[in-house]
């Protein structure tokens, strides 16, 4: 079973999380709706269908703790998974995010068995996921599997690096509004639920910053925001109040993998 984070007496930082229930939809996602599976040949997908299990992912679950062995990989198809780092009085910050576009569990096929990331669902929806030595061994296949796995961590890689850059030389306006466009991208609709504490601390800041920052940007009109649900208004405008650190990691997310 998956594990909650609001219990998680060292992540004290979610207990203010109530979990939504998952969207309601008309017919239950496909394997082919993340961008990883949906690229393999159809030999390989056939391969590796039997052994996809379709798992409902909630707010606040944690699908991976750092320094324990990672029992599965996870390919979200309408969920986005936040990899944080988690210090030792509780503190925390987000490092990257998963959503339709990879894989939680890269740890499994670099060559580790444990990560020092802790991988908790940020916005519920659903992944299919795959026991991790059924992974290893597609992967040391040495076909395409290997391949887009590869150029997905090196795309998550420039991820991380733009975030410490971001975190670390701009606005918590700007900051926001990459955070914003990171998520929208891997979300279906222009709608994220999520409280301005949650934000907060996936950033690594203060909720009052947060809290600035997204009054700014709704009363420019780019967002509504209200009980913790944020909507984007105008998408173009968001882009444009963002830094560089947005167009940066979406130009290589692009360019090493298929949409």
């Amino acid at each position: 079973m998956l594990s909650q984070v609001a219990i998680h007496p060292t992540h004290p930082h979610f207990t203010q999380a109530r979990h939504p229930p998952l969207r309601v939809v008309e017919t239950m996602p496909t394997p082919r709706q993340n961008h990883l599976l949906a690229a393999l040949p159809a030999d390989e997908y056939a391969r590796i269908f039997p052994n996809l299990e379709l798992v409902p992912l909630t707010l606040g679950d944690t699908l991976c703790e750092a320094g324990r062995p990672i029992r599965y990989a996870y390919f979200p198809t309408d969920a986005i998974v936040s990899l944080l780092y988690v210090m030792e009085d509780g503190a925390s910050a987000e490092i990257a995010v998963v959503g339709n576009e990879g894989v939680v569990g890269v740890a499994l096929f670099m060559g580790g068995e444990t990560t020092t990331s802790l991988a908790v669902v940020q916005s519920a929806g659903y992944a299919y996921r795959v026991r991790a030595l059924l992974l290893k061994e597609e992967f040391f296949r040495a076909g395409p599997m290997q391949r887009l796995l590869l150029r997905y961590t090196q795309a998550l890689l420039t991820q991380m690096a733009q975030t410490a850059v971001c975190n670390r030389h701009h606005t918590m306006d700007q900051q926001l509004c990459r955070w914003l466009l990171i998520s929208m991208d891997r979300l279906p609709s222009n709608q994220l639920t999520m409280t301005q504490q949650l934000i907060a601390n996936m950033l690594g800041v203060r909720r009052e910053g947060v809290t600035e920052a997204a009054g700014k940007l709704q009363r420019d009109g780019l967002i509504e925001y209200r009980r913790g649900h944020i909507t984007i208004l105008d998408r173009a405008g968001l882009e444009a109040r963002a830094c560089e650190c947005y167009a940066v990691v979406k130009k290589e997310f692009d360019r090493l993998l298929p949409e």
